[in-house]
């Protein structure tokens, strides 16, 4: 039984949008718990140097993970455009059950030598095939699914979900952080989350099987609508393919500034221990996390080119003062502020950018058309902040990556002004 021919009432609609939603946190928690415990892992794979030699070495291989999501964004978009949104989904769950599990049982560098870090790079790199998918997966599915009048409040619970993950791989981190002790956690504490990520991934899998098809692929798919293909995506949307990218690069990168990144420089610039670090992040990431809705239903009033206007022209303005002040603040409440702050700002981008998107194409190569461009510029911009900032501080030209952020943010905010508002030029034609 595909369900395609299910009805779509709102309480159809709100039971399906939470489903895939719920399985978009798994993914998530999957991918990000790799970040917030990398203080803890680095030593196990990457024995040799000072904590910043070691936070490069597992930086770049967290890097070397966004190398394959374009590649799993090709792949498994054309299968989700072909075979259909809820199969892409099932797909991509499956791979990053096998990276999380993976990682939790591989020995360390000084049981099996090289060979650690080389399967934890194929961990990543599974895991990478797995995220590349998922986001034109998750994206297509709750832009498809949504109704027309709320599709900006609907959609936006992809990145509720995605901040959730995030949330839930700290949550853990603070709990093994209060039961544990420091020389457990780097021993073989670290591995628990990973642990948990697998089996959270194999519960998912059941749960995306049931998951009703959107109406958009069942009537692409009726109509006899042309095949979804890279080519295909090259030669009759090379516009719109480009724009994606172009609105991408400085959020993703003020993303992953503002977020994955953020943790370590409050421990490794700022000075905080990293039970505080965690806790400020986690804090500010639980409000970001209650706004995404709001700017969401905002922009199904409003539009979505004022909203991403608003983060461009906030993001130049204030990325610098905010890491600046963030260097020297000592009042953990104060680089809370700072942090939110900062959070707040790359709200205009996250609320919202995976509607823009879904909006641009049609519904036949629309998964495609998503995840590609965005997870090129995810690798080219997102997957390598951590490791400038962290290469930027080792030369000693720390705030350089401050206006590296600040100068991607505004080559997207000329995207954002001189774009149509998708709003109200939807490909989306279904209610």
């Amino acid at each position: 039984m595909n369900g395609v021919d299910g009805p779509t009432d709102r309480a159809h609609r709100l039971r399906n949008i939470i489903g895939g939603s719920t399985g978009n946190l798994v993914e998530w928690y999957d991918w990000y718990v790799y970040s917030a415990f990398t203080l803890y892992f680095a030593p196990a794979f990457f024995p040799a140097g000072d904590r910043t030699a070691q936070l490069l070495s597992a930086a770049a291989v967290f890097a070397v993970g966004f190398l394959m999501r374009p590649v799993g964004a090709w792949a498994m978009g054309i299968y989700s455009d072909r075979r259909g949104r809820k199969a892409g989904l099932t797909l991509s769950v499956s791979l990053m059950c096998a990276g999380s599990l993976l990682i939790a049982v591989t020995p360390g560098y000084a049981s099996i030598g090289t060979w650690a870090p080389a399967i934890l790079v194929l961990a990543r790199l599974m895991q990478g095939l797995s995220v590349g998918g998922e986001y034109g997966a998750s994206a297509t599915y709750l832009s498809e699914m949504a109704g027309r009048r709320h599709r900006g409040f609907y959609s936006s619970f992809q990145y509720v979900t995605l901040i959730s993950g995030q949330l839930t791989a700290l949550a853990v981190l603070l709990v093994l952080q209060a039961s544990m002790s420091e020389a457990a956690l780097e021993s073989w504490g670290w591995r628990i989350p990973f642990g948990i990520g697998a089996i959270l991934a194999i519960v998912v899998f059941y749960l995306r099987r049931r998951l009703t098809e959107t109406q958009s692929f069942a009537n692409a798919k009726a109509a006899g609508a042309p095949k979804s293909s890279g080519l295909a995506l090259l030669r009759d949307h090379p516009k719109e393919a480009l724009l994606v990218m172009a609105l991408t690069a400085g959020g993703t990168l003020a993303f992953y500034a503002y977020t994955t990144y953020m943790q370590k420089f409050l421990v490794n610039t700022t000075g905080f221990d990293r039970e505080t670090a965690t806790a400020v992040t986690a804090a500010a990431l639980f409000i970001y996390m209650l706004l995404q809705p709001a700017a969401g239903a905002l922009s199904d009033r409003i539009g979505r080119k004022p909203i991403m206007i608003a983060f461009g022209i906030s993001g130049v303005l204030l990325t610098v003062p905010i890491f600046t002040m963030l260097e020297t603040v000592r009042s953990p409440l104060a680089a809370f502020a700072l942090v939110l702050g900062a959070l707040v700002i790359v709200t205009g981008y996250t609320s919202i950018n995976a509607v823009v998107k879904a909006e641009l194409f049609p519904a036949h190569i629309r998964a495609l058309g998503v995840a590609l461009p965005y997870a090129l510029a995810n690798t080219l911009f997102g997957g390598t902040a951590e490791y400038a900032a962290l290469w930027f501080k080792d030369t000693g030209i720390e705030r350089a990556f401050y206006w590296y952020v600040t100068g991607m943010i505004a080559v997207s905010l000329i995207v954002y002004l001189r774009m149509r508002d998708t709003r109200d030029h939807s490909k989306i034609v279904e209610d």
